[in-house]
């Protein structure tokens, strides 16, 4: 008898079980985040192989709807399901029939007809990826609702931060910026309080609500963070008019994140898109202290983690032994 360890899914196929979404961080449990994190070493394991692909979600159909431009989050979660060999179809609302003004739920009926297995979607309006899984009988993912929940984000920032710093419990992490806006933000301080790690939110008063937790307007706050992490200023989802702050140059001035203010050992992040030489000096983002690399290929291999979680059964070891005659 030999021992053969094989990823997720190379030789088992999924069973379907009771359907499950992933609308927020808040579905999530400890548990549930470690075993995500887990499966999602298993898999970038895989990506160092000549032959990148699985057969784990053959004859599955994954839909991405995206009514806001992405390059990051559309790109990976495309690629995250051809790796793991499913059908995708992506739509965008450019072109679309959104465009004549179908609404939203006639968009996911629509569809559905093709019987999806899952439904990954983004729109400017919270609350969006609830309806669309209260209408289609496919698993559901929220890939950022307005300025609401961004869960898989937070997902690939906890598997980035704990592969380039080595720990989760007891991590104090800075996040710097619009954080009022952000559902990066939102859905990363969840995630953190959720494995045990600390938050600081930094930035102007306007743009920092207290009621997310403790909240510091001097950038110096930073200094005792393990991992720093950069919001862009959210413009398109500020109100017309409204004055957050004086000017670029002066939250630049005030709040950007540059070498001067950062310690050596600290770990830089930022979701992108990048806005350089306002939020974050073009020398931090380009500097080994930055994880925003590492990030992007974090997307890759959790995407594939969420996608192959909700359409198996059973928690999913690091590695799997069988035992083959």
């Amino acid at each position: 008898m030999t021992e053969l360890h094989v990823l997720p899914g190379d030789l088992l196929p999924p069973v379907d079980p009771p359907r499950r979404h992933l609308l927020s961080v808040g579905d999530l449990t400890r548990d549930d985040v470690d075993r995500l994190l887990a499966t999602a070493g298993s898999f970038a394991r895989s990506q160092q192989r000549d032959n990148k692909k699985l057969p784990t979600l053959r004859g599955r159909l994954v839909l991405n709807l995206f009514f806001e431009s992405s390059t990051r989050t559309s790109s990976s979660f495309e690629l995250a399901a051809k790796r793991l060999s499913a059908d995708t179809l992506s739509v965008k609302a450019a072109g679309s029939s959104v465009e004549k003004g179908e609404s939203l739920k006639d968009t996911a009926l629509t569809l559905s007809a093709y019987d999806p297995d899952v439904i990954v979607i983004r729109h400017p309006q919270i609350g969006a990826p609830q309806l669309v899984a209260a209408v289609t009988d496919a698993h559901v993912v929220n890939a950022g609702d307005g300025k609401h929940q961004h869960p898989t984000q937070a997902l690939l920032d906890l598997y980035a931060i704990r592969e380039g710093v080595g720990r989760l419990e007891g991590l104090h992490v800075a996040v710097v910026g619009d954080v009022l806006h952000s559902r990066v933000a939102r859905s990363l301080v969840q995630a953190l309080r959720l494995v045990g790690a600390r938050v600081t939110l930094v930035g102007p008063p306007p743009l920092v609500p207290r009621e997310l937790g403790d909240v510091s307007h001097d950038i110096g706050a930073i200094a005792d963070a393990d991992v720093v992490y950069v919001l862009r200023m959210q413009r398109e989802r500020m109100l017309e008019g409204a004055n957050y702050v004086p000017s670029l140059r002066e939250y630049t001035a005030r709040w950007g994140v540059t070498p001067e203010r950062l310690r050596p050992g600290q770990r830089v992040m930022h979701a992108g898109p990048m806005n350089r030489g306002v939020e974050i000096d073009p020398r931090v983002a380009d500097s080994d202290a930055a994880l925003v690399v590492d990030q992007v290929r974090a997307g890759l291999v959790v995407r594939m983690a969420v996608l192959y979680d909700l359409l198996t059964t059973g928690p999913v070891l690091v590695e799997t032994a069988v035992e083959v005659a």
